[in-house]
């Protein structure tokens, strides 16, 4: 109370800033009157400076920085932003370079390893008809084939390299109702120009000339008489499965010492010495089939371009009227056959070719 009635000029909250005369220290306080003084002039001062900001510009950020003595530690070139979660890789310059070798883990020396081995050219999608009897004229006998039919097959678009990361062609069989397509497959199609197809699927290819042009049919001599074949379909599900059906086991003795447990599976893993536990991937009942599978050098027996039958020797992965990918056999030699063998190229094809490229 003592230094309210020495210095009234200082205790209250409006008005203009003190002069250089009230800033003097009193001449004789107490310690009590001089800490209270102080405090109270320094708030009065911080209340002053912000309602001056405040009257000046009228609008208060919502973000904006306050005033360098209230917080001296924040820089004042501080953005508030969102940082990256994942911040971008940096190579490091040990590592990568034009002179050195490409490292042996990285994505371009993996599909350098698989190049020898992908085809030349694309495949095609047929519609397991059934199965067959067809004299082989080499062996003189009557050997079991499959018959394979081409239902308007055409090339629907491209994978490339610089874009996609590997080559492959994309191909359509079939036809569909627009009705039961979303609207998005049917941008895909309307954007390469070809009709809507039920069945699509890609076929690897080695490097650019193995891309035939956007819209070409495919027909089914596409594949000569005598050349290898490897196909590739969705095996015939067999629902869920005992252990006998679907890995071969043995089963129990049928006879003596066996009671109620012929075709069961029998012991699921050791005790103490393989931990007390089953053993991962252990073979046990359970789903069979409905998986992807690959029979390859299938031989090709008879071509039918007219019809669009494909007789292959052997049997073919997938129930009838599933659908069957076909493509030169990986592990024979190539077939001697042209390029635009097999392919109807549409009209217009310059320009969508000049479109693609």
């Amino acid at each position: 109370m003592a230094a309210e009635a020495r210095y009234p000029s200082a205790m209250g909250m409006s008005g203009s800033v003190p002069g250089r005369s009230s800033l003097r220290a009193p001449p004789s306080p107490d310690l009590d009157d001089a800490f209270e003084y102080t405090t109270r002039f320094h708030l009065n001062t911080i209340a002053r400076i912000i309602t001056s900001i405040m009257s000046s510009k009228g609008i208060v950020r919502l973000f904006s920085l306050p005033p360098r003595f209230l917080c001296p530690a924040v820089p004042r070139h501080f953005i508030r932003s969102i940082k990256t979660i994942h911040p971008g890789k940096t190579n490091s310059r040990f590592n990568y370079g034009h002179h050195l070798p490409i490292l042996g883990s990285s994505s371009t020396a993996a599909f350098l390893r698989k190049e020898p081995m992908l085809p030349l050219r694309t495949g095609a999608l047929a519609i397991k008809k059934g199965m067959t009897g067809v004299y082989d004229p080499e062996t003189a006998k009557r050997v079991p084939c499959t018959v394979l039919q081409l239902d308007r097959c055409q090339v629907i678009s491209h994978k490339r390299r610089d874009k996609h990361g590997y080559w492959a062609v994309q191909v359509g069989s079939g036809t569909k109702e627009a009705r039961n397509v979303t609207r998005p497959e049917r941008g895909h199609f309307a954007a390469h120009e070809v009709p809507i197809k039920e069945h699509t699927a890609e076929f690897r290819v080695k490097n650019e000339e193995g891309l035939p042009v956007i819209g070409s049919v495919i027909s089914a001599d596409l594949f000569k008489e005598g050349q290898f074949v490897d196909t590739r379909a969705v095996t015939r599900g067999m629902g869920f499965a005992g252990g006998m059906k679907r890995w071969g086991f043995s089963g129990q003795p049928a006879s003596h010492g066996t009671s109620l447990t012929h075709r069961a599976m029998g012991s699921a893993g050791a005790s103490q010495g393989s931990g007390s536990r089953v053993l991962p991937g252990k073979k046990m009942a359970g789903r069979l089939g409905g998986e992807m599978h690959t029979v390859q050098n299938l031989k090709v027996m008879k071509v039918d371009a007219e019809n669009g039958f494909v007789v292959v020797h052997g049997a073919v992965p997938g129930p009838k009227n599933s659908m069957v990918k076909i493509q030169d056999a990986i592990k024979k030699p190539w077939p001697e056959i042209e390029a635009t063998i097999g392919l109807i190229i549409p009209e217009h094809a310059p320009a969508r070719m000049a479109a693609e490229i």
